[in-house]
């Protein structure tokens, strides 16, 4: 009975906290511009700090994730700009790894021999490429012709998912997906996930008049892509001892596990209407 009870305590929470957080992204979406950018970067930032602190965890060494911020707001501000080239993107990557070895070989020769150069550098740009790269890509999205609906799209999509697969798992899951990564994940609920996301999808291309082709692509990579990603977080999770990623939103953890699904799915949108349809 208990147990009952806390179980419907946390629905409730996490409900609230969803629909909360839903207000706070569609309103950015809305007003678009540097308003979603500010808050776009905001939501990355913090969940860079909480993988930072996750993987910090792993050995025990120094961890001096400084340079990933820095490297991530000028990411965010090269968005905005016309000439956020490819090429200029990857070579201000490349002088984050250089950032890092300067530090490190200061660092070990003002201790007389202790250095992290290969441990920060790498965990400092896998935080780079894992969440702040996607972000970037979703402030990007919001400067196609329909950028706001393509951002609406993706994340109701990804909501969508988040709701199908859950409803789906508790009703009719009994087939483990991925026991020893995410051990409440059942084939049932993922197969669900990719449901509520196909009919989010459909929802949204119905209200917003929009083609459904390459619209409907979106439905399907948030549907399988989103639950990988959602694996994914919980991998580094259980890798580094951790139930959740931080405590910042009540009944979700921290805000990486909130918008951990939504890392795979901006990117591989991004990268889908921006190379494969050339958009």
């Amino acid at each position: 009975m208990a147990g009952s009870k806390n179980d419907r305590r946390e629905l409730r929470l996490r409900t609230f906290s969803s629909i909360f957080i839903a207000i706070i992204i569609l309103g950015a979406i809305n007003y678009g511009g540097y308003i979603w950018t500010i808050a776009a970067s905001i939501i990355a930032l913090l969940s860079l700090s909480e993988f930072y602190k996750l993987i910090g965890r792993l050995d025990g060494k120094k961890f001096s994730p400084g340079v990933g911020y820095i490297i991530s707001v000028i990411f965010f501000f090269a968005a905005k700009q016309e000439r956020a080239q490819p090429i200029i993107l990857a070579m201000i990557l490349a002088l984050c790894v250089c950032g890092v070895f300067v530090i490190e070989v200061f660092r070990r020769q003002l201790t007389r021999g202790t250095s992290y150069a290969v441990s920060n550098a790498g965990g400092i740009i896998t935080g780079v490429l894992y969440i702040t790269i996607p972000w970037t890509c979703m402030i990007m999205l919001g400067d196609y012709a329909f950028g706001r609906q393509l951002l609406v799209t993706l994340f109701l999509c990804t909501w969508g998912c988040d709701v199908g697969a859950y409803i789906g798992g508790k009703l009719f899951g009994s087939i483990k997906l991925c026991e020893y990564v995410s051990p409440g994940k059942t084939v049932q609920g993922f197969v669900a996930g990719i449901i509520g996301s196909l009919i989010a999808n459909a929802g949204a291309i119905y209200y917003y008049r929009l083609p459904t082709y390459p619209l409907m692509i979106i439905g399907f990579i948030c549907g399988i892509a989103g639950q990988v990603g959602d694996l994914a977080e919980s991998l580094i999770k259980r890798e580094t001892g951790q139930k959740d990623s931080g405590r910042l939103i009540p009944g979700h953890g921290g805000m990486l596990d909130r918008f951990d699904s939504i890392l795979f799915n901006g990117l591989l949108t991004y990268l889908i209407l921006r190379i494969i349809l050339q958009q």
